[in-house]
């Protein structure tokens, strides 16, 4: 799905506008608007997302689709086809960044998740993800847990999973080991509610 992602007042997201600090070593945009066209459904749908700390992820607050040919008709039917999450899942990588450096050096080279993406699909390099669940409790395992869960949380993916599949591991160490980075305060403001409907 090719998705646009500007800040509410038009501009490219880039690091300058992720003023919001998340867990220990992440920064989000506090707001985005994403858009994209379903060709097949004839819908153009532009959306706004705001991070909510209670929440712990973004939430949609306001949507527009508009018909983009003579017959279409905007009617619920129409708009129930309209995946607006999966519009979120695609733009909040692009809103969530990261840096290797010092977070205070003002040279700091700031990085988005969507960056750091492969083209397979993979955030972490293979040999980065096989040191990471080497290392025992070690802090780069933290860094690891805590960025693979705020990129899938913050944008409602089931978390666990893009652990396990990062990481090679199985359903149970990926969860004790979320469990070990919320308890040392990695995930502050980030949550994943599995119940949640995939519409919120």
């Amino acid at each position: 799905m090719k998705v646009d992602v500007k800040t509410p007042g038009g501009q490219r997201v880039t690091w300058r506008v992720a003023t919001q600090p998340i867990g220990s070593a992440l920064r989000i945009a506090p707001e985005f608007v994403a858009s994209t066209t379903d060709a097949a459904l004839g819908v153009e749908t532009s959306l706004t997302a705001r991070y909510q700390f209670r929440a712990g992820r973004y939430v949609i607050t306001a949507v527009t689709n508009t018909a983009t040919r003579d017959g279409v008709e905007l009617n619920y039917p129409t708009v129930a086809k309209v995946g607006m999450q999966a519009i979120v899942q695609s733009a909040a990588p692009r809103c969530i960044f990261l840096t290797l450096e010092a977070e205070d050096d003002p040279r700091a080279k700031w990085v988005s998740v969507e960056q750091l993406t492969t083209s397979a699909g993979r955030i972490l390099p293979p040999m980065l993800a096989a040191e990471v669940v080497k290392r025992g409790g070690s802090d780069a395992r933290m860094d690891a847990i805590e960025l693979l869960y705020g990129s899938a949380a913050l944008a409602g993916l089931p978390p666990a999973q893009l652990i396990q599949r990062e990481l090679g591991i199985p359903h149970r160490t990926a969860s004790q080991w979320i469990i070990d980075a919320r308890k040392s305060g990695r995930l502050a403001g980030m949550n994943y509610n599995a119940g949640r409907p995939a519409s919120d």
